[in-house]
C-alpha cells in the first residue's frame, strides 16, 4: 500500500529533509522534497501527493500561508504542519487552514509513520 503513496516534505533544514526522507523510504513511500514555499508550490501545480508534511517556518513564508495558497492543489492531500516551535497560535492557524495534524520536532521515527498511516488510511 505505502508504495504507491508519494509524500512531498517542504522544510529548509536539510538534515530534516534527509532524516524525514531516509525514514519514509525506507518504508515503502516516494518522497519529493521542497525548502521553499514557493518550491512547494510549483510542485503542487504539477504533481499529486498523497501527503505533505509541512514546517511553519520557511524562508520565504509561513507554513500556513503556503497551506492556504496550495488548498486547492491540495484539496485530496493530507496535510501535516510539523514545527520546532510549537504555539497554541501556530496550531490552531494550521487546523484553520486545513492541516489534518499537527505534530512537533523533533518527532519519533514510530510516531511520525504511525500518523502518517493513520491518516492516509482515513482518507481511503
Amino acid at each position: 500500500m505505502e508504495a504507491n503513496k508519494i509524500i512531498l516534505v517542504v522544510d529548509d533544514d536539510k538534515s530534516i529533509l534527509r532524516t524525514f526522507t531516509r525514514i519514509l523510504q525506507k518504508n515503502g513511500y516516494k518522497i519529493d522534497t521542497a525548502e521553499t514555499g514557493k518550491e512547494a508550490m510549483e510542485k503542487a501545480e504539477n504533481k499529486h501527493y498523497d501527503l505533505t508534511l509541512v514546517d511553519i517556518r520557511l524562508p520565504d513564508m509561513d507554513g500556513t500561508e503556503l497551506l492556504a495558497k496550495i488548498k486547492i492543489q491540495l484539496q485530496n492531500t493530507v496535510k501535516i504542519m510539523i514545527t520546532g516551535f510549537p504555539s497554541l497560535e501556530s496550531g490552531v492557524k494550521a487546523l484553520d487552514e486545513g492541516a489534518d495534524a499537527y505534530l512537533v520536532k523533533p518527532v519519533k521515527p514510530e510516531d511520525l509513520l504511525m500518523l502518517i498511516k493513520e491518516k492516509l488510511k482515513s482518507r481511503e
